[in-house]
């Protein structure tokens, strides 16, 4: 993700945290300093955030390791303002695997609680969560009760919670996956719209930006879900473009700009005596045209050692890998050399198409067919 940090390696997995990280750390500092907390208690505040975070990285690890059980890698774990995001090279095909990698999360959370429950229970403390207050506090008992909170609201059986995967998983055991993907990203909006009912009567922004979240990530989870539908059994070969330009290594950026301008496409295979060294991609093009003019050579410009396709290799995996390597176009060989050229933009007209046909041949049916 940008303007991430790495901080680490966990089990092999990077972990970074994003700047807007900066922000909650400030505001923690501005809550405790108008409230006329001494500096130890903003101190405390801080360490209790730090100390949220480290729960919520091994939140995000249990998820990854449990992927990893089946074949899954992650790309990496970044920490937000809002929580963690684990970044899984792909979802689980089996519903129960996803019931699995989803409940993982809040299965961590679950311990840690348990763990800090007994901690406080072997030193003879007991606190409700009514005792857990924003500045000053039992650290331990804050953190214990912490953990409680984010095992419910994970729980939530809304998208992007863990409780939405766990509810769509379920649903897929007995219904196909685009079907329940719809009716779990429903019972999400639902919620959403029900947040943002209570935020707005309560007047709490907290649950008005809840709402909004969920919502969105509701809405983005059904599309990819009709995505992976669309694509399922397609192959590269279908949606590849196969009218493209070429470049030499040799071409000049000149050649690259009057391409570019002569047609709609923006990114262009390298090749040389039938073998792809690269790509140049138009952001790349732009760039150098500004620091060093049109006269710098392709070769001096293009991306070596990118992604390099089939055209029988399905086209859902190969968008993923397109995504996890931040590619909008790859080359498409085959023992010959080049024979297409695969991008972000020719694979959503190959949707809208496919989705135009599909939809035409339903309206032609007859309307006994429809029941």
């Amino acid at each position: 993700m940008k303007w991430s940090w790495k901080l680490g390696r966990l089990a092999g997995i990077t972990v970074q945290v994003h700047w807007t990280f900066l922000i909650l750390i400030a505001w923690v500092i501005a809550v405790h300093a108008a409230g006329g907390a001494t500096v130890s208690a903003v101190i405390g505040g801080v360490v209790l955030v730090l100390a949220v975070f480290a729960c919520v990285v091994f939140h995000e690890l249990g998820h990854a390791l449990t992927a990893r059980r089946y074949g899954i890698t992650t790309r990496d774990i970044t920490l937000l303002p809002i929580g963690g995001v684990a970044r899984l090279e792909r979802l689980p095909e089996e519903p129960r695997q996803e019931l699995a990698v989803a409940a993982a999360g809040p299965a961590v959370n679950v311990v840690i609680a348990l763990l800090l429950f007994a901690v406080l229970a072997a030193v003879g403390v007991t606190r409700t969560l009514d005792d857990v207050v924003l500045v000053g506090g039992n650290l331990v008992v804050q953190l214990m009760w912490i953990n409680v909170l984010l095992v419910a609201f994970n729980l939530l059986p809304a998208f992007p919670m863990d409780g939405g995967r766990m509810l769509r998983a379920l649903l897929a055991v007995r219904l196909d996956y685009a079907k329940a993907t719809r009716i779990a990203a429903g019972i999400g909006q639902g919620m959403a719209v029900l947040f943002g009912f209570l935020g707005l009567l309560g007047g709490n922004p907290f649950l008005l930006f809840i709402a909004v979240f969920v919502y969105l990530g509701a809405q983005a989870e059904a599309q990819q879900a009709q995505t992976r539908v669309a694509l399922s059994g397609v192959t590269v070969r279908e949606a590849m473009m196969r009218r493209f330009r070429v470049l030499a290594p040799s071409d000049s950026l000149q050649r690259a700009v009057d391409e570019l301008l002569a047609g709609a496409q923006q990114d262009f295979p390298v090749v040389e005596d039938d073998r792809v060294l690269g790509m140049l991609v138009r952001a790349d093009l732009v760039r150098v045209l500004k620091e060093q003019g049109s006269e710098v050579r392709v070769s001096d410009v293009m991306r070596e050692g990118g992604i390099s396709v089939r055209g029988e290799d399905d086209l859902h995996d190969v968008l993923s890998r397109m995504r996890a390597a931040g590619s909008s176009s790859v080359p498409v060989v085959d023992g010959s050399g080049l024979t297409g050229l695969l991008t972000l933009e020719n694979v959503g007209e190959f949707l809208m198409v496919s989705s135009a046909l599909r939809d035409g041949e339903e309206a032609n049916l007859p309307d006994d067919a429809h029941t």
